[in-house]
């Protein structure tokens, strides 16, 4: 059974930086690629960033620069570095093995000013 966990979310304060990580299970995990996803409260959920096998990134324009995703496959857990974050980027944020329906459970990202 493939299961992915999201933690690391919280309450921040505007600028501040979060990690979230994606522990998967239940699937061969350096052959997938991955992908973080988030949801606004009223807002359809978008991408924000994807790591293939082969370790290519994308972002969204609206965190490129300021949010990482990483790989660690021998943990079978991908990560997502959030720097200088924005109001704007509050929501559940979710990791998603790509090309799947595969999601996780999702984890809360708050930030206040």
């Amino acid at each position: 059974q493939v299961q992915l966990v999201e933690s690391g979310g919280g309450l921040v304060q505007l600028g501040g930086s979060l990690r979230l990580s994606c522990a998967a299970s239940g699937i061969i995990f350096s052959f997938s690629g991955m992908g973080w996803y988030r949801q606004a409260p009223g807002k359809q959920r978008e991408l924000v960033a994807t790591i293939s096998r082969a370790r290519t990134t994308t972002y969204a324009d609206s965190v490129l620069g300021r949010f990482t995703i990483s790989r660690d496959n021998a943990k079978k857990t991908v990560y997502l570095q959030m720097n200088s974050l924005k109001l704007e980027d509050t929501g559940v944020y979710y990791c998603r093995v790509e090309n799947s329906d595969t999601w996780g459970q999702g984890t809360q990202v708050t930030v206040s000013s």
